[in-house]
């Protein structure tokens, strides 16, 4: 999944924003930015903080570049969601919930008795 520069341009040229505008408004250098657009996938912060100042869903700002990312997008979409519908929701908690409940339940299992192991030995 990556950040789509042509969407962002779009989305800044709808609301007569300037891409400058739009990367002050959100934090983020020039640097940063270009960074961003270059990598083969971004952070959800990342995402999220220029979402924000474009007043969009993050979903605007991605495009798919193969069938993991479809996944992703739809992962996303999922959140979008079930997040609008409270806004009191941490978006990151729910990602996670969806994806955890992709996996097998055996396999959750496993994990979570993996994890009160080191609890316990930690103590």
């Amino acid at each position: 999944m990556r950040l789509s520069g042509d969407n962002i341009k779009k989305l800044c040229g709808a609301r007569e924003l300037s891409l400058n505008a739009l990367l002050k408004r959100a934090g983020v250098s020039k640097t940063a930015y270009y960074h961003l657009i270059d990598k083969k996938s971004v952070l959800p912060r990342s995402i999220e903080t220029l979402a924000l100042a474009l007043g969009v869903r993050p979903l605007a700002l991605l495009e798919a570049t193969d069938r993991k990312s479809n996944r992703a997008l739809r992962l996303l979409e999922a959140v979008d969601r079930i997040a609008g519908s409270d806004p009191s929701m941490d978006r990151d908690n729910v990602r996670h919930t969806l994806l955890l409940l992709q996996e097998k339940p055996i396999d959750r299992l496993r994990r979570s008795l993996l994890r009160a192991r080191k609890l316990d030995l930690q103590q």
